[in-house]
């Protein structure tokens, strides 16, 4: 998974820093980055957090680098 890569790189961060973030292996990362294991979905909504962007864009499902608005609530 590329997108990950970039993303982190744009932030001039290690694989080490995204995965302490994410109280994870280092190694348990780069296989996320590499697309050698799948990203489960808490980590994916933290990582969407940690960059700003959404679980699409870090899916490749949209080239929109911004994440969606939060709905208000409603009184």
């Amino acid at each position: 998974m590329n997108r990950l890569k970039e993303l982190r790189e744009s932030k001039d961060l290690l694989a080490k820093d995204v995965a302490d973030y994410l109280n994870i292996d280092e190694e348990k990362y780069n296989e996320y980055e590499a697309s050698k294991e799948k990203i489960p979905a808490d980590c994916l909504i933290n990582l969407a957090k940690y960059y700003d962007t959404s679980i699409d864009y870090i899916l490749y499902q949209t080239d929109v680098n911004k994440p969606y608005p939060v709905p208000e609530e409603k009184e």
